[in-house]
């Protein structure tokens, strides 16, 4: 599919058009465009100019006239710029940076930097973004202050936001499984609404907000992003998820999903806006339980066993009690729905489960026998032991061997569901590609220095995460490049920043830009990452 690309050169200030073509390179295993000028843009009416090719406007009559040369620099300057070229090439591979520029037209030069001070610098506060203006090339070309990045987040609008998905999730193929997950950001800023006390998995004394994402499996890309209060539960968010996601004009949706976002209002809802959908469910499920003990002598048959990844997987077909309470009609309607389940058992898993678990019952056996008993371990008494004092013998204690066996009878086992067809290894393996979302989360707080954020309002806040999700597409790039040719081999994803950072570009008046030297291995960082190296002007 053509389409076209609008790219402005710095040198010069004028904005060329090109007619960009995707397609996928079958021996690199990755999308690739191949662009072709088609003229240049006529700043005044908006018109594309067509060229012949080499730059020079077509005149009427064949005659060509000479292009306008670059701006001459006005003074002579050395800056870092290996690694700000390689973003500027992927933000024009993506389109991140012409959706930017759609959406914030007035702004888009500056949050690109900062969103490139944030990758290039590791978690550094904003307020030492002065010092990497002086030593970097970069979009905006200027230092941007506390206070100015503070009036730019500030200035940043649900509007414009919604805006870029749209025009980021149109990138992304609609063939592809979405991950969907849900984490906590702690905060310092005490005067913002949807930040309250809560429970993360870091301990933080400080209150917190969630943050969801949509990740593409495929691409490997976010293209989606909501801020929510901490005290929502992550199974309350999958309707205003698919409400989003319809206002965003996307009606093939197909998502992956944790067991956190388990619940009949939520499966009644996917079946309803007719989303094809992976998720994980407990086992310990009254229906999940029926469908796995009707296979369950059988189960660890050969037939079932992956070499791949060690473990026994089987599919069961069943039906789904589909309700829609219908206010329009004053009625319920109820439906059987076809659905999947897959099975799998983990021998590995099982043993641990059960070692874990035998650990357990000697801990409460101990605390009975003891007469210490804990008030929360009151159920697990009454579940799995029986008791008996007398003034002779004093307390013993008998296991329930019964409750035991049937508790031991599931170690192992987990299980997924879904309403799109597939054999057991596939549905796993789509699965476990929803990691790609963790490991955002994981980008998010350490790499983009948002373990704690400190604002001063919510639109600071909102503007804030923004440009850092502007960042986390960037680094999810990156890192999928790195992962899909081996560069992590050899190479951290900091190493790769850091081996092209130091390569640099000269500026004098009335001259050319003018690129410093690239040693082999750089060249070979910059093709395996899909991207030219830099060559002067």
């Amino acid at each position: 599919m053509a389409t076209i690309v609008y790219q402005k050169d710095k040198r010069s200030g004028i904005t060329y058009a090109y007619e960009s073509i995707s397609y996928w390179d079958k021996d690199k295993q990755q999308s690739r465009s191949k662009r072709t000028l088609i003229g240049r843009v006529d700043s005044k009416t908006g018109e594309i100019v067509p060229t012949d090719g080499r730059g020079r406007k077509k005149k009427e009559g064949g005659q060509a006239v000479t292009k306008r040369g670059p701006d001459p620099s006005v003074q002579t300057a050395r800056y870092f710029y290996g690694a700000t070229y390689l973003l500027d090439e992927i933000g024009s591979h993506t389109g991140i940076a012409e959706d930017l520029k759609a959406c914030f037209p007035g702004t888009y030069r500056q949050i690109l930097s900062i969103a490139y001070y944030l990758i290039l610098e590791d978690s550094a506060p904003l307020y030492r973004f002065e010092k990497w203006n002086h030593l970097h090339k970069h979009p905006y070309g200027e230092n941007i202050t506390s206070q100015r990045s503070s009036d730019l987040f500030a200035s940043i609008t649900e509007d414009a936001k919604y805006k870029f998905f749209r025009l980021q999730g149109k990138r992304r193929t609609e063939e592809e499984f979405w991950a969907y997950d849900i984490t906590t950001i702690s905060s310092q800023s005490e005067l913002l609404r949807q930040v309250q006390y809560g429970w993360n998995k870091e301990n933080d004394p400080l209150p917190q907000l969630n943050l969801a994402l949509v990740f593409g499996e495929t691409s490997n890309l976010p293209f989606y992003y909501r801020k929510l209060a901490d005290n929502i539960p992550d199974s309350k968010t999958v309707g205003n998820l698919l409400a989003d996601l319809d206002v965003l004009g996307f009606s093939k949706v197909k998502l992956v999903m944790d067991r956190g976002f388990y619940s009949k209002e939520n499966i009644n809802a996917l079946l309803k806006d007719h989303v094809k959908f992976l998720i994980a469910v407990k086992v310990s499920l009254v229906f999940i339980r029926k469908e796995l003990d009707a296979i369950y002598d059988g189960f660890r048959s050969f037939e079932y066993y992956s070499e791949k990844y060690e473990l026994y997987g089987r599919t069961v077909r069943t039906k789904w009690d589909y309700t829609q309470h219908r206010p329009y009609k004053g009625d319920t309607l109820t439906q059987s729905k076809r659905m999947y389940i897959h099975f799998y058992y983990n021998i590995d898993r099982a043993a641990e489960d059960e070692k874990a678990f035998d650990r357990k019952l000697i801990t409460l056996r101990q605390e009975l026998e003891s007469g210490k008993r804990q008030p929360e371990h009151d159920k697990l008494y009454q579940k799995y032991f029986e008791t008996k004092t007398t003034p002779k013998r004093g307390t013993k204690v008998t296991v329930n061997a019964e409750a035991v066996n049937k508790a031991k009878r599931y170690f192992g086992f987990f299980a997924l569901m879904t309403n799109e067809t597939m054999d057991a290894i596939t549905a796993l393996e789509l699965y476990r590609n929803k990691d790609v979302v963790e490991k955002a989360f994981g980008n998010l707080k350490e790499r983009l220095n948002m373990r704690r954020t400190l604002v001063s309002s919510e639109k600071s806040l909102d503007g804030k995460i923004f440009v850092e999700f502007i960042a986390l597409i960037y680094l999810s790039y990156i890192k999928k490049q790195m992962q899909d040719t081996d560069l992590f081999k050899n190479y951290t994803l900091q190493g790769v920043l850091d081996q092209l950072d130091v390569i640099e570009c000269f500026e004098s008046p009335g001259k050319k830009l003018r690129i410093g030297e690239l040693l082999s291995k750089q060249k070979e960082i910059y093709e395996s990452l899909g991207v030219i190296p830099p060559t002067s002007l």
